[in-house]
């Protein structure tokens, strides 16, 4: 099955997706930590080391900036939607059942975006591609590939 789109502008997609997420999520880490955009969303800024606010500020900041870039893209992803997973179940599944109504919605997005970018890889425009030489998996075979002709003739 062919993609309506070609290849590249996939990638395309996936890079500014990657970029627009892992910037939102810098700024979530960036207000927390430095008491700037609007400040901390939770209402104070964590102190060092405090569990589990300084941390998950501080992965917000550094895992946004490694997504925002596409360095170490898929393990810092990972890292992310992990901590958002965190953040839904500890801080906001206790106040009631559905995203909308305890406020977790953020969350929930963001640990679902960082998921699907752990899953599908960086796109286009990032620093793996670029300094590690990773390259999109393809699934169509090529044009002259026997054996996908013997596998679709099937």
């Amino acid at each position: 099955m062919n993609s309506p789109l070609p290849e590249r502008w996939t990638q395309l997609a996936l890079g500014l997706f990657r970029v627009v997420v892992g910037l939102l999520f810098t700024c979530h880490g960036a207000a927390s930590l430095f008491d700037v955009l609007g400040g901390p969303q939770g209402g104070h800024a964590p102190t060092l080391l405090e569990w589990p606010g300084w941390w998950a500020s501080a992965i917000q900041l550094a895992g946004g900036i490694l997504v925002l870039v596409g360095l170490l893209t898929r393990p810092a992803a990972l890292l992310c939607s992990g901590s958002m997973a965190y953040a839904y179940f500890t801080v906001h599944q206790e106040k009631a059942l559905w995203p909308i109504q305890n406020g977790g919605e953020p969350s929930v997005m963001f640990c679902w975006a960082f998921l699907a970018i752990a899953t599908v890889g960086p796109g286009a425009l990032s620093l793996d591609r670029l300094l590690l030489g990773h390259r999109p998996e393809t699934t169509a075979p090529a044009p002259g590939d026997a054996e996908a002709r013997a596998f679709t003739a099937r």
